[in-house]
């Protein structure tokens, strides 16, 4: 059969039996990694107390790893909303470290990092929502209806699929979900192997 006019003999574009093929040339880039730790300990106070914490997360670059180290029995929604929201909005990867116990916001906040790390002996836990209302009778109404709602969508934005459809059922109608580092560590390696199976699916397809 003649060769496709387009294309030129191997002698004449240079690669010959004596000129194997060498396979891929790599190139790389080296580029500055910046670590950086917050240690988020004790209670959770009000947002002005985090700013260099929020400017951090805002400003960094994808080449930056931010660890944020947790011992927090929870505190401040609004303030937990708030590292949450700047840890998605973050380029760098962000590293949530549970070291001693996660409660209320903290847990939520645990959750929101780009990579979970457990120690051994802690202990996570999730539970509804408390404060207080001021107003007349149909303006508490409403604010009890708004928040209802709200804390709905966040937990379950937040939790799942870490949690299961009862178990955000159950904090949303005032129970709390207690675990431990295991348990912790159970619910990861579940949620990685969910996430590596679709993989694995197109790789067989492919073959």
């Amino acid at each position: 059969m003649p060769r496709h006019p387009a294309l030129p003999d191997d002698e004449e574009n240079g690669m010959t039996d004596a000129e194997p093929f060498r396979g891929l040339a790599r190139y790389e880039r080296q580029m500055p990694i910046h670590q950086i730790s917050y240690y988020l300990c004790g209670e959770i106070r009000e947002p002005h107390h985090y700013t260099d914490l929020f400017y951090t997360l805002r400003t960094a670059a994808e080449t930056d790893l931010i660890y944020l180290h947790l011992n927090s029995p929870g505190g401040e929604f609004d303030t937990g909303l708030q590292i949450i929201n700047n840890i998605r909005a973050s380029e760098a990867h962000v590293v949530t470290v549970l070291e001693a116990r996660a409660f209320s916001m903290a847990a939520f906040i645990f959750l929101s990092g780009d990579e979970l790390i457990v120690h051994d002996n802690c202990q996570l836990m999730f539970h509804t929502y408390s404060g207080s209302l001021d107003g007349r009778g149909s303006e508490q109404q409403a604010q009890v209806a708004a928040v209802s709602s709200w804390f709905e969508k966040m937990t379950t934005r937040l939790c799942s699929p870490f949690l299961s459809d009862s178990e955000i059922s159950r904090i949303l109608k005032g129970s709390d979900v207690w675990m431990d580092s295991d348990g912790v560590r159970q619910r990861l390696m579940r949620m990685q192997r969910a996430r590596a199976r679709p993989a694995q699916r197109k790789v067989a397809k492919a073959d």
